[in-house]
């Protein structure tokens, strides 16, 4: 049996809640500090609060303390962590090695650590990482080449944002702005607006987000994840809105539960509970920039980028036909409104239903850029609203916020039980009495006769956390008049919803002499259900954890060594290897004494400092798999690259392509700052330098 676990991000505990009632396995939040994103801290006391209502599910909380930390930063960092023990958190994700030396807590390898290679996943296992985040540029063949070298749980993201660069090697905001991305300080350079210039001057394409992609969406590759040996299915979106984690963890959760239950046997999901009704997720009507699912082919298949609409453009929804202008006029006295428009379209889809409140957004003419506005009044094919800048007959129109979905997010929300199985035992207590003659007192609160038996429940309650559950309630003298009745009351008042459990009557079986059942009325049934609920909520949650060695539940080698004496060597953030041992180049973020000291002690026989440290002017700012040439087809070895390009860029390139493809050099140029690109084919990346030389471009 393999455990599935959907791993959902979370801005603020009330986020992480709505996560978890959607069907989450786990979350994952910041803390107070130290989170890959600045803007997404958050309180212990609101970390505790989502631990305590997520374990009661079996659901587990990971904290994000997956920046590289300096060393007047250690003392704090270890204090934050000791909280975090405190306050339930079951796992750190991290990036710094010192993190593994100051908690004793499970460890996750950060995405940031840049894992993408057997010989990185080995050196993390090693470390001491339970669990390794792989990089999200791999192929389902890469995965499984790290799934038969490792132990460890394997965590891959499916869903959200990319970034441009490989995780963790990204150095482009800091070197801008002196806001570092391994510190979550990122300006997100990659979704700027750039021009591309050949070596001779010539403006290929202006003012594109050259380095923007598409967000990740593996929903339909769920299966061939899991059969990869990936354990953690992962959202990203720490930033994101509530109503974007409602919506896109429902939907993967519904996914995953067809998953599991198209393999019977063969997964589970490692949480409690089920998340039933509400809303229907559409991930069309989330923030998007359009979708792709990378290299996890092997292959680049489709285009990556999201040029165009760097931020989320939305569902496309007509064309304008006319925008015709509208001032109304008070006779009150009071000044006239704004001018209004009324903008007439011609539908994409006939039976879309446009409502008041919704929002638009379309690219203008010439910089291309989103613009977007809020229609106040829409009926039919006619949206009345403020005046818009830049908004021509032509343009094709947008909806990035659907009022109606929204209001259907927050209103029709799923709700998650932890099914329990209740069986119930009638028996028959025999008459005794006292040396008076009369009958011994069993239940007070119940009318009574004398000299006649007395009904009693044996109800055992077993629920799907492994908690269970015993309880013996006397049910009066009183048989019922009609037994197939009170069976009938006997199942629809226990199989009911209480508090975050929901119940089944299983069985009923009755030992009574004569086949009869006490009438019970349904306060006394309803008091029974209420009993189990409140008896089940005092037991501490029974969590089935994933296993750390995954050899059972995935295809590990669990013979394989700790860490092999060479594979420092062998991972990519080497600058040269001596007699001495491996050179640790800047990538490998070290910018603490404890993480040099770890490095050193697996053989490392110098580490230079972080890029934030050292700021070196020959560094790399950026190596992607993903390449402008072939977005644009100008690649000279891919020829589907080049019919590619041509079929989906080149109509925003301003000059012809087949000339500059013959070009060595490229270059990104914005706001007065020129950056290199070059490319390893050999490889299949590019990467973005800054340029050492200057020359006068043709504008």
């Amino acid at each position: 049996m393999k455990f599935l676990e959907l791993l959902a991000p979370a801005r603020n505990a009330d986020i992480g809640i709505a996560a978890i009632d959607c069907g989450a396995d786990a979350v994952y939040i910041a803390g107070p500090a130290f989170g890959a994103r600045q803007a997404a801290g958050n309180s212990m006391e609101d970390i505790r609060r989502l631990t305590e209502y997520a374990h009661r599910f079996g659901a587990r909380i990971f904290l994000t303390l997956n920046t590289i930390l300096f060393d007047n930063e250690l003392a704090e960092a270890e204090r934050l962590l000791a909280e975090a023990k405190d306050a339930g958190v079951d796992a750190i994700i991290a990036q710094d090695l010192a993190v593994w030396e100051l908690t004793d807590l499970p460890v996750h390898a950060s995405t940031q650590c840049a894992i993408r290679t057997p010989e990185k996943a080995r050196l993390y296992e090693g470390i001491g990482a339970s669990r390794l985040v792989l990089e999200r540029e791999m192929s389902l063949d890469q995965i499984r080449a790290i799934r038969s070298s490792v132990n460890c749980e394997l965590e891959f993201f499916v869903h959200g944002a990319l970034c441009v660069c490989y995780s963790g090697q990204c150095y482009m905001s800091e070197r801008i702005a002196g806001r570092s991305a391994n510190r979550g300080e990122c300006i997100q350079a990659c979704r700027s607006l750039y021009d591309l210039v050949d070596e001779d001057g010539n403006v290929l394409v202006r003012n594109k987000a050259l380095l923007s992609l598409k967000d990740y969406n593996l929903k339909d590759r769920l299966q061939d994840l899991a059969d990869a040996g990936i354990c953690s299915l992962k959202i990203e979106g720490r930033l994101k809105n509530i109503s974007y984690v409602r919506n896109v963890v429902r939907a993967y959760s519904l996914a995953l539960d067809e998953l599991v239950a198209a393999n019977p046997g063969k997964y589970r999901r490692v949480s409690f509970g089920r998340s039933e009704g509400g809303f229907t997720p559409d991930l069309a009507k989330t923030f998007n920039r359009g979708y792709t699912q990378l290299f996890l082919d092997g292959k680049r298949s489709g285009n990556w980028s999201s040029m165009d609409a760097p931020k989320s453009i939305g569902e496309e929804i007509g064309t304008v036909v006319s925008i015709a202008p509208m001032r109304q006029n008070f006779s009150n006295g009071k000044r006239p409104s704004e001018e209004n428009i009324t903008i007439t379209l011609r539908m994409k889809n006939p039976g879309d239903r446009l409502q008041n409140g919704d929002g638009f957004s379309f690219l203008s003419k010439g910089r291309g850029e989103i613009v977007g506005f809020r229609g106040d009044v829409c009926q039919g094919n006619r949206i009345t609203c403020r005046n818009v800048t830049g908004l021509y007959p032509g343009a094709k129109l947008y909806r990035n916020l659907s009022n109606a979905f929204e209001k259907e997010l927050e209103s029709n929300l799923p709700v998650r039980t932890i099914p329990v199985s209740v069986d119930i035992s009638v028996i028959v207590v025999p008459v005794t009495s006292t040396s008076s003659g009369t009958e011994e007192d069993r239940s007070p609160s119940l009318p009574k006769r004398l000299s006649e038996p007395t009904y009693s429940l044996k109800i055992n309650a077993a629920s799907q956390d492994g908690q269970s559950v015993k309880l013996e309630r006397e049910a009066g003298h009183n048989a019922a008049e009609n037994p197939e009745r009170m069976r009938g009351m006997f199942a629809t008042q226990i199989s009911k919803a209480t508090g975050i459990y929901s119940f089944t009557l299983r069985s009923l079986e009755v030992e009574t002499p004569d086949g009869s059942l006490p009438f019970l009325p349904t306060s006394a049934l309803n008091a029974i259900r209420r009993d189990l609920a409140a008896a089940l909520e005092e037991m501490p949650c029974q969590a089935i954890p994933l296993p750390v060695n995954q050899a059972s539940s995935c295809t590990g080698n669990a013979e394989y060594p700790v860490l092999e004496p060479d594979v420092l060597s062998q991972v990519q953030d080497i600058q040269e290897t001596t007699s001495n041992g491996p050179h640790l180049s800047y990538k490998a973020n070290i910018a603490n004494h404890i993480a040099r000291k770890i490095y050193m002690s697996l053989g490392a026989s110098r580490t230079d400092d972080a890029f934030e440290i050292s700021h070196r002017p020959d560094a790399e700012l950026m190596r992607t798999k993903y390449c402008i040439r072939y977005e644009l087809g100008l690649c000279p070895v891919h020829q589907a690259g080049r019919q590619h390009g041509r079929a989906n860029h080149t109509s925003g390139m301003v000059n012809p392509p087949i000339p500059s493809s013959r070009k060595t050099n490229l270059y990104l140029t914005n706001n007065g700052k020129r950056y290199h690109l070059a490319f390893d084919c050999a490889n299949c990346e590019m990467v973005v330098k800054v340029a050492r030389t200057y020359f006068c471009s043709i504008l």
